[in-house]
């Protein structure tokens, strides 16, 4: 099979939408032999921040000597970038091989890959794998392992029609990744701690709480210092810096690329910005209009923009909604050619958008 092939064959599986449950996966790992059981696992769950806590972790054992696995969503430069053992990513014959193996079985494309991503770490003998949890934690794909250092980042609302819509809820499902007997790492979230501090109670795990200091990047920083205290390294291994990934408010020439979609995200780029010209595209299911009353009073000009993916909000949908917040907003449905409108300085709004423009950006 070659490589193209097996990407349309998930491209195809992207059509059976999200299905939260345990069931497929695991069916089809016990067809694979269950190679998450052979594999120390460290698993990261919550709203924001755990793609940055995922990458620099993983860089940082690497670099005391071990042979790690990264698998990390959603991809932006190339899909098989959520698949990574000591920064590369798992080639394309290898990738081709284990799709042509399992694509029969009844699996969602992110059932499949996850699975994929657990028997490529076991046959390549990894001292340890960082999985990031897709969406939630309890019924995410990735929560099949009997043992791990979980790990717990910024919990705010996100996903609200498959995690809940309260707080405490969404904090119950990442909570599901933390096992009996293990280690629990929590990112400072005081509004939900008591869940975590329960569910590790309930099941005899160790919680470690990283101290509050009040800036999200050293803790950012300190909660990535705690896996690596909890893992056994040939060197020491310490956190000098965070790792800086594509579309997480990245500076691309004078244009600053953000794929953040929730309401945290948007309060958080809404510090750094003013007076931009933004091309925004979202997602109908997320909470548009939170999102754009915390970024688009920090805008002169907004253009609004579809991003391909069928979940897209159309461009005139969300130009009615910006305009609340912003009083200069045109709509342009093709993403480049917004992108390519005269004075740009920032594009956000989904990962999606930032896949489809990125490569434009970079070539201006």
């Amino acid at each position: 099979m070659k490589y193209s092939d097996a990407l349309e064959i998930l491209r195809k599986k992207q059509s059976l939408g999200i299905k939260p449950g345990l069931g497929r996966i695991k069916k089809l790992l016990e067809s694979m032999g269950n190679p998450q059981d052979n594999i120390p696992i460290i698993h990261i769950a919550g709203t924001n921040g755990k793609g940055t806590i995922s990458a620099t972790a993983a860089d940082c054992l690497m670099k005391a000597g071990l042979k790690v696995g990264l698998f990390t969503s959603p991809w932006v430069i190339d899909y098989r970038e959520q698949i990574q053992i000591n920064g590369n990513y798992i080639s394309k014959n290898a990738f081709a091989h284990y799709v042509e193996s399992y694509m029969d079985y009844d699996a969602t494309e992110f059932e499949l890959l996850t699975a994929i991503m657990y028997k490529y770490f076991a046959d390549e003998e990894v001292d340890c794998a960082v999985v990031e949890c897709g969406m939630g934690g309890q019924e995410d794909a990735t929560n099949v392992e009997n043992r791990n250092i979980a790990v717990i980042s910024s919990i705010s609302l996100d996903h609200t029609n498959f995690l809940g819509n309260t707080l405490e809820k969404i904090a119950m499902q990442k909570a599901g990744i933390i096992k009996k007997e293990s280690y629990c790492i929590l990112y400072p979230n005081p509004k939900c701690e008591s869940i975590f501090e329960k569910h590790c109670k309930e099941k005899n795990t160790a919680l470690v709480k990283v101290d509050d200091t009040g800036n999200a990047i050293d803790n950012t920083i300190s909660t990535v210092q705690h896996i690596l205290d909890l893992v056994k390294t040939e060197k020491t291994a310490t956190v000098k810096a965070l790792i800086k990934l594509p579309a997480r408010q990245e500076k691309i020439g004078n244009v600053l690329l953000d794929g953040g979609h929730n309401l945290s995200a948007a309060q958080y780029l809404s510090k750094i910005i003013k007076d931009e010209v933004a091309v925004i595209g979202m997602m109908r299911d997320k909470n548009i209009d939170g999102y754009l009353s915390a970024v688009a009073p920090h805008c002169t000009k907004i253009i609004t923009t579809a991003p391909s993916n069928t979940r897209s909000i159309s461009a005139d949908e969300l130009k009615k909604t910006a305009k609340k917040y912003c009083n200069n907003v045109i709509a342009i449905d093709n993403p480049i050619e917004a992108v390519r409108q005269k004075g740009v300085t920032l594009v956000c709004g989904s990962f999606f958008l930032a896949r489809d423009v990125r490569e434009t950006l970079l070539n201006m």
